[in-house]
């Protein structure tokens, strides 16, 4: 696979440039290293398209895991306590997970566990391959990458996205980097509050 575009958010791909080169070299390693044809296995069971072979999003993001993990990135949690109380959230956001549980008993509600995870980090910086549904990228990039920066886990988020030309050669509902650019464009500079370099791929 290659690198079609790449759009760095609030000094995303600077910070990398500048404090971890040798990992956005590896990044960039990775998705050369893709053999996106080994991936389109996909056998089209719709009218129009019925028998045509498509990329695989399942088999992609499976070659992407294989290549990262080899390189040493690996999943990661941050955990936390929340409530319906928004007053009491706020108040919490910021501490440790069981300082944040004590506080909420002893205002005495009731604390919910709940953690994000995300597929892979190192040093420092977090990384989320999505071939998956468009709604998943949001989410990636509004809370995923968000949750792990506000916690103080990483420095920088990527997002490795296919472009429409790719993405049209898959399932349906996939998200793709040009509608995903333009959403985050669209919020404002500032949003989300997380630097980030969003990388659009092709085969």
């Amino acid at each position: 696979m290659k690198i079609v575009e790449f759009y760095s958010h609030l000094n995303g791909w600077e910070f990398l440039k500048v404090h971890q080169p040798c990992l956005w070299d590896e990044v960039v390693n990775v998705i050369e290293n893709v053999d996106a044809e080994l991936c389109k296995t996909k056998v089209s069971k719709e009218k129009r398209t019925k028998g045509k072979l498509f990329y695989s999003p399942r088999d992609i993001n499976r070659e992407f895991k294989r290549l990262l993990t080899a390189k040493d990135w690996h999943e990661s949690r941050v955990s936390y306590w929340v409530t319906s109380d928004a007053k009491l959230i706020r108040r919490t956001l910021a501490l440790p997970p069981d300082i944040q549980k004590k506080k909420l008993e002893a205002a005495g509600v009731e604390p919910i566990w709940s953690y994000n995870q995300t597929d892979f980090v190192k040093e420092r910086v977090a990384i989320e391959v999505q071939f998956g549904k468009y709604a998943f990228v949001a989410y990636d990039l509004f809370v995923k990458h968000l949750a792990f920066y506000m916690g103080d886990h990483i420095d920088v988020g990527i997002e490795i996205l296919p472009m429409k030309s790719l993405q049209q050669q898959m399932s349906s509902g996939v998200g793709y980097y040009e509608g995903e650019l333009y959403n985050v464009i669209r919020h404002g500079r500032g949003v989300p509050a997380v630097p980030l370099v969003i990388v659009g791929v092709d085969a």
